[in-house]
């Protein structure tokens, strides 16, 4: 549950959907089947070995193309499936309304 007393909607996918994972710099790619996901984590089966590679942070590509992805960190892994949790951007700091007019000043 969520502070608000909100629970999180999980959706979880009967067979699974081809996604990727991929390092930030782009050194190293792995397929994966993304098996559940909602707003703040993602359940994924890997192909492949996970071994050696930096799974502190790196992206969740949802689509062939790349054009769709989260930046995600690792939290948990079993065997081939892991546990990913989706990592927020830092929040920009917006200029109130009289900082701007004094701007124009």
């Amino acid at each position: 549950m969520t502070e608000d007393g909100k629970s999180i909607e999980r959706v979880t996918f009967s067979r699974g959907v081809d996604v990727c994972i991929m390092a930030i710099d782009g050194t190293w790619r792995r397929d994966c089947q993304l098996n559940a996901i909602s707003d703040n984590d993602a359940a994924l089966t890997v192909e492949g070995s996970i071994q050696g590679l930096n799974l502190k942070e790196f992206f969740l590509l949802l689509s062939s193309t790349g054009l769709a992805y989260r930046r995600c960190e690792l939290v948990r892994v079993n065997g081939t499936e892991m546990d990913i949790s989706f990592l927020k951007g830092k929040p920009t700091k917006r200029r109130s309304g009289s900082d701007e007019e004094r701007a124009r000043a």
